[in-house]
């Protein structure tokens, strides 16, 4: 885990202007993830985003993702995205991409997420210290480390998309 950088939106926002002039499919691109909160520790590794109005338009724009470099995964586990990675020559990630259509529903909640995180230091800080801890139990195993910070972060996206929806009445 890296303290924050603040060069992390300017790479997000080079990486998100390549995948749009490449692809035609991408509507919008979304920086998300821990490096996407001001002040929070992270890997360094750019969570994107991109948006599309149809997967099925994406998945003909493929070969404009991998000439970019990105190594295509398709759902990965998760049910209507896609997912792609970049790595540097050395076989480290520089960026994950989450691709989903632009009404489903796990888009809004990294956004909603993202946003409290933003809007709210004291949760990020929160945030930071789960990750530390999960880090520290599980050092050498990615799985487990995600596994052990999945309900804490279940939690807090409930608190999250709570606040969301709250934001919404009032406007």
């Amino acid at each position: 885990m890296a303290t924050y950088d603040p060069e992390w939106p300017n790479l997000a926002q080079k990486y998100a202007t390549e995948l749009l002039a490449a692809c035609a499919a991408l509507k919008q691109v979304h920086h998300i993830g821990s490096t996407a909160v001001p002040r929070l520790a992270a890997k360094p590794t750019i969570d994107l985003m991109p948006l599309t109005a149809n997967l099925a338009d994406l998945d003909h724009e493929r070969p404009n993702l991998e000439r970019l470099g990105y190594h295509w995964h398709g759902e990965y586990g998760i049910v209507r995205r896609r997912y792609c990675t970049l790595t540097d020559p050395g076989g480290n990630r520089l960026v994950h991409l989450h691709i989903f259509e632009e009404d489903a529903p796990a888009a809004m909640r990294h956004i909603v997420f993202r946003d409290y995180l933003r809007t709210f230091p004291m949760a990020a800080s929160a945030y930071e210290a789960e990750k530390r801890r999960a880090r520290d139990l599980h050092p050498f195993d990615r799985r487990a480390y995600t596994g052990e910070k999945s309900i804490w972060i279940q939690n807090l996206e409930a608190k999250a998309l709570k606040w969301f929806d709250q934001q919404q009445r009032q406007t």
